[in-house]
């Protein structure tokens, strides 16, 4: 969820949810987020109750977090595996990569896919279905 103004061809639910700051603080306030940011005026965060169900369902989540965020998820959830992605070359200090279960430098998509897969487990991955045309 978000607090900036939607962008063209952005749709409330479908890309983000869209929310007034007030709205924002009060699901702050009442526990609903399970980490959250501000970036320049606006702020965004993750919502906890759909990784919940998620997860109680055993479908494994993948969140793309800043390192703040990441730390806050920790904290809320030490069981979560996390993992780094940093670009190549650039190797974050050691007590960044100490924070994370895995790190792993972006240079070959198909060796970042097969480490994340053998990271995560390829049990959860579903053949992929054609798209209908038309």
């Amino acid at each position: 969820m978000t607090t900036r103004p939607r962008r063209v061809g952005e749709l409330d639910g479908v890309h983000r949810s869209f929310l007034a700051p007030e709205e924002f603080d009060r699901r702050l306030a009442v526990g609903e987020l399970l980490e959250w940011s501000r970036l320049g005026a606006h702020r965004r965060g993750t919502e906890i109750g759909p990784l919940r169900s998620r997860i109680a369902a055993g479908t494994p989540v993948l969140l793309p977090l800043d390192l703040d965020g990441a730390l806050l998820v920790r904290a809320a959830w030490p069981q979560a595996r996390l993992v780094l992605l940093h670009p190549p070359g650039r190797v974050p200090a050691p007590a960044v990569v100490a924070a994370f279960d895995r790190s792993v430098s972006y240079d070959r998509t198909e060796r970042v896919v097969d480490e994340l897969v053998g990271f995560i487990g390829s049990s959860f991955l579903a053949p992929a279905r054609p798209r209908s045309r038309g």
